[in-house]
């Protein structure tokens, strides 16, 4: 299987794009939420708790849609520096079919899984 980098570039490209996009709805959501509830006249507990759960889930979702597109523009970056498709702790070649099924890919299996690895050590007490 032969991996045609200028797909990946180009999937990396609209899923940046797609990403800075769903960013500022999220934005542009949270303003409209802002202006109902200064004009609401109501500040009951129950509203306020509602209005924090969505506000955490908002920013949990914002959280992670920057993380996806630090992801992606590293990757973008990486074709720009020659390095596309080579693993960033190793250095060796990332598997072609790993590329295809997630082009931002920036550690091969084997780094990843021993970054997996490490990091739940890390978690687990004692």
């Amino acid at each position: 299987m032969t991996t045609n980098f200028k797909i990946l570039r180009s999937r990396l490209e609209s899923e940046r794009g797609r990403l800075i996009e769903e960013l500022e709805q999220l934005k542009a959501s949270a303003n409209t939420t802002e202006e109902r509830r200064e004009g609401s006249p109501f500040g009951k507990r129950e509203e306020e708790a509602t209005e924090t759960l969505e506000l955490e889930k908002r920013l949990a979702l914002e959280r992670r849609i920057r993380e996806q597109l630090v992801g992606v523009e590293h990757a973008l970056h990486k074709f720009e520096e020659k390095t596309y498709g080579l693993c960033d702790s190793c250095g060796q070649p990332i598997d072609p079919a790993r590329l295809e099924a997630l082009p931002q890919a920036s550690l091969c299996m084997n780094c990843k899984a021993q970054q997996a690895k490490n990091a739940k050590g890390k978690s687990s007490p004692g």
